[in-house]
């Protein structure tokens, strides 16, 4: 009897320590695990979602910002790269817009564009990415492709993208199926060779075949902490019709087959008129979907990125203006702690 009196108990459910995973130490009781989880569960629906860091993935398709808007926003933020930003502006705008019109009830059903970006290292490819999320209110998460394999080998699965997604979102499916997913060095899972070999390209076409339902927008089984499935493990289905995939590569190498294509190697008179106005420091601005396939991306995968957009190599004066103008640079932060220091 003495030693039922000795015991720890919940103070809420009043369960001792011995029936419960752990307890929590209080000024004077304690609380179980099975008890704390439940009474966050009571505040986020008395509260209608987590105040914690002001993060708002709610996103309004009524208050849905136009692209000029858009584009504005990413000036801030985003030095350069007019092109890019008019094509990521657009297509995200229409994605989003298409959710209301599914809303509506019109039998037109418009197709999602997902979108591809080539560019450079360090040109801004994910951070275009990002700031539009922030923008959106949507979830966003950024995925390495290099990581990615074959089911049933070594690697991440497919997917661990919308894994990552789902952990973003609190695990909220309504919200991480209107969310944003970075695939980052898209090139790296390239086929590794036109020639067809004895063993399996596990980490390059194999995977791109597993993106093809993903992108296109079906229903997927996604493990909820990630890693392998397992056949009595609970699966959550996402669908994947409203996620927009933005891709991106640096695609090293690819000028070559750019320039290929535009035949700016012959001899000739006339040849050289025609290729007099190719700007061979900036090949990447040719880009076509033909190059993407010479360099090993299937044609199905291209099929589903309809919208190929590219980034300009940055110069000399565009890497000071990104010291010095952005709403993040470092100067502006120099600049806001200096003023910091005087006031305190």
């Amino acid at each position: 009897m003495a030693d039922s009196k000795t015991k720890k108990r919940c103070s809420f459910c009043g369960r001792s320590e011995n029936e419960v995973g752990f307890l929590i130490t209080g000024m004077n009781g304690y609380i179980c695990d099975s008890c704390a989880t439940q009474a966050y569960e009571i505040t986020q629906e008395a509260l209608g979602g987590s105040k914690k860091g002001a993060r708002v993935t709610k996103l309004n398709l009524k208050e849905l910002p136009k692209p000029v808007e858009i584009k504005e926003f990413l000036d801030q933020y985003v030095i350069g790269q007019d092109d890019a930003k008019r094509f990521l502006s657009v297509s995200v705008y229409n994605h989003y817009k298409r959710l209301l019109q599914k809303d509506s009830g019109d039998d037109v059903e418009i197709e999602k564009s997902n979108i591809i970006m080539v560019g450079s290292t360090g040109t801004g490819k994910t951070l275009l990415a990002r700031t539009i999320a922030k923008l959106l209110h949507v979830p966003f998460t950024i995925v390495d492709a290099t990581v990615l394999t074959e089911a049933g080998y070594v690697g991440e699965d497919i997917e661990s993208i919308l894994t990552r997604l789902l952990q973003v979102a609190d695990y909220n499916v309504p919200e991480a199926e209107q969310g944003i997913v970075f695939i980052d060095e898209i090139d790296k899972i390239a086929r590794k060779g036109d020639n067809p070999s004895i063993t399996r390209d596990v980490s390059g076409e194999g995977v791109q075949q597993g993106l093809l339902k993903l992108l296109e927008g079906s229903i997927v089984n996604v493990p909820p902490q990630g890693g392998r499935k397992h056949p009595d493990q609970k699966m959550i289905p996402v669908n994947t019709k409203n996620i927009l995939f933005i891709c991106g590569g640096a695609f090293d190498g690819i000028e070559k087959k750019i320039a290929q294509r535009l035949n700016t190697h012959v001899v000739g008179y006339t040849a050289s008129q025609k290729t007099a106005v190719i700007d061979k420091n900036n090949m990447m601005q040719y880009i076509a979907p033909q190059d993407l396939k010479s360099f090993g991306l299937i044609p199905e995968i291209i099929g589903r990125l309809p919208v190929l957009t590219y980034l300009n190599p940055l110069d000399r004066n565009a890497l000071r203006a990104i010291l010095t103008e952005p709403k993040n640079s470092i100067s502006n932060n120099i600049s806001n702690y200096s003023k910091w220091m005087v006031l305190n």
